[in-house]
């Protein structure tokens, strides 16, 4: 990728346009071929910035066509993918045997691996963002699956919040100092990363939800867990992991915290002849620090844990089943009321 890329087209005698436009798009991304379309005087811009992994471009033109042929994948190296981001007028995208139509607002995915061809029926305006395809974290065969797919910020997941913030981050990019400039660089590529994700479906969500939360249940001992360490398990992004616990109504904090508690009350309520001590507890399920520990159970099942193991020794029964949840929190410390009166 280029460092830096200006260009204006105009000046040119009308037979010398679309070479000169061919040129700069080619320097700015990858080798393309550039037809434009008859009638008035045909012109177009071109600005490119490089920020680390991460290119910015906002390229505006009059109707034509772009194609990145078999010919110039074959010769050219570069292996970009290429985020569309239509601004004004109508692009349609063609690769791997879809066609995306962009209308302003949307946004979609382009592979320069493999051929690709964009119309533009009118004059038009779009930010082009382009990233190493590792960045992404997907396999070549979910990446065939993003591909000329229109981005649908109306549906669920992860587009309708992170688009937006793209939008924010790369606008003040442009007015940010250069330290700056690199920071809002990274987080703008981890948002394509998490947007393409979930775009592609790499791992429906039930299945990534269940594998994460099984995971969890089986590390709650650790007290040192962070949703950093979860995420790179998973080959997922922090951003992605925090977003799906909140489809989940949850947080990974919370989530875990209640895990450990139900845990815990469990093996309180355990019967047998020796029983370990309450601070053992805390420690076997995460918990650094009794006091905290104690605190945290009363506060969710309104009792002690002390005054939880009496009770479920003195009734035979133990906790109820079912674990809690944060949303539940109060019908769970109701029902610990309830029995503790009971007994």
């Amino acid at each position: 990728m280029v460092t830096h890329v200006t260009c204006a087209i105009g000046d040119q005698g009308a037979g010398d346009r679309p070479a000169a436009w061919q040129r700069a798009l080619s320097e700015a991304f990858v080798d393309l071929e550039v037809t434009v379309g008859p009638g008035r005087p045909w012109t177009a811009e071109l600005t490119a910035r490089r920020l680390g992994s991460l290119q910015i471009a906002t390229e505006e033109s009059g109707p034509g066509t772009v194609l990145r042929s078999a010919r110039a994948v074959a010769a050219d190296p570069r292996t970009h993918i290429l985020v569309r981001r239509q601004l004004a007028g109508t692009a349609l995208l063609l690769q791997d045997g879809r066609t995306a139509e962009l209308l302003p607002g949307r946004t979609a995915f382009h592979d320069a691996r493999r051929p690709f061809r964009i119309v533009f029926p009118e004059r038009q305006r779009a930010r082009i963002l382009m990233v190493p395809r590792a960045l992404l974290r997907l396999e070549e065969r979910h990446l065939r699956t993003l591909t000329a797919t229109v981005v649908d910020e109306t549906a669920g997941g992860a587009a309708p919040l992170l688009l937006p913030l793209l939008d924010g981050l790369v606008d003040e990019v442009g007015r940010a100092g250069p330290a700056r400039r690199e920071q809002l660089a990274r987080t703008a590529a981890e948002i394509l990363a998490t947007v393409a994700l979930d775009q592609a479906g790499r791992q429906p969500e039930p299945a990534l939800w269940e594998r994460i939360t099984a995971s969890l249940t089986a590390r709650l001992g650790e007290p040192g867990l962070t949703p950093r360490d979860i995420a790179g398990e998973h080959a997922i992004s922090l951003r992605y992991l925090h977003l799906l616990f909140q489809r989940h109504g949850t947080t990974v904090g919370g989530w875990l915290r209640t895990r450990r508690l139900e845990a815990a009350r469990e093996e309180l309520a355990r019967p047998g002849p020796v029983h370990p001590s309450i601070a053992a507890v805390a420690a076997r399920w995460g918990f650094t620090s009794p006091s905290h520990f104690s605190r945290a159970f009363r506060d969710t099942y309104g009792m002690s844990p002390a005054q939880w193991r009496r009770a479920a020794a003195g009734n035979g029964r133990g906790p109820r089943p079912g674990p809690p949840t944060l949303s539940d929190g109060g019908r769970i410390e109701r029902t610990a009321r309830a029995t503790m009166e009971h007994v």
